[in-house]
């Protein structure tokens, strides 16, 4: 699959007609919000983990060194934490353009802190896109981080965000967590 995905993403009408559409951001979708919303809530879904296994060559790294964002890998029995969106259909458009890097919208149970749910849709970058990097050791994956920069900053920048946004929802993630240790020691070390 290519590494731009708009067209791919522009394709799909699942939500077509609906006045406003739930999204899950598990990444910079957590702490920047760079589209307007109707609503914004903590949420979550299940079957899914959180991943430093996506390539980012155009923004928070190059086609030459790119950085490395999150992605959701397939886990049984996995519960993925982050925030809710309710945008309106106009906002794809945006959207698609923003997660063009291998991402696919894909529709979803969205589940809040209430315990209620609603299908909704999400972003994922599978192993079949371009710029899918895979799996490393968190070690590999900080080293990559602390060196790759891009249009839209450092990759630390992402990585120390996203951690801070986690805590601040109050939701432990050990795969972010991991990374962000070695990453400080290697800024530490600097």
């Amino acid at each position: 699959m290519s590494l731009n995905t708009v067209a791919i993403n522009q394709r799909m009408d699942k939500f077509d007609g609906h006045a406003s559409v739930w999204l899950f951001g598990y990444g910079s979708l957590i702490f920047k919000a760079d589209f307007p919303f109707i609503e914004r809530r903590p949420a979550s879904i299940t079957g899914w983990t959180r991943r430093f296994w996506q390539g980012s060559h155009d923004h928070r790294g190059t086609a030459s060194a790119p950085g490395r964002v999150v992605t959701l890998a397939p886990e049984p029995g996995a519960v993925c934490h982050g925030m809710a969106y309710l945008v309106t259909p106009e906002e794809f458009a945006h959207l698609d353009y923003r997660e063009k890097n291998g991402y696919l919208r894909l529709a979803t149970d969205i589940r809040f802190e209430d315990g209620s749910s609603i299908e909704g849709l999400v972003y994922i970058a599978t192993h079949e896109n371009a710029a899918y990097l895979g799996p490393a050791s968190e070690r590999d994956i900080a080293l990559q981080i602390a060196r790759a920069r891009g249009p839209s900053g450092p990759n630390s920048e992402y990585l120390l965000e996203l951690a801070k946004a986690l805590r601040e929802l109050g939701k432990f993630d050990a795969h972010v967590a991991e990374i962000e240790k070695h990453l400080l020691a290697f800024q530490a070390e600097a």
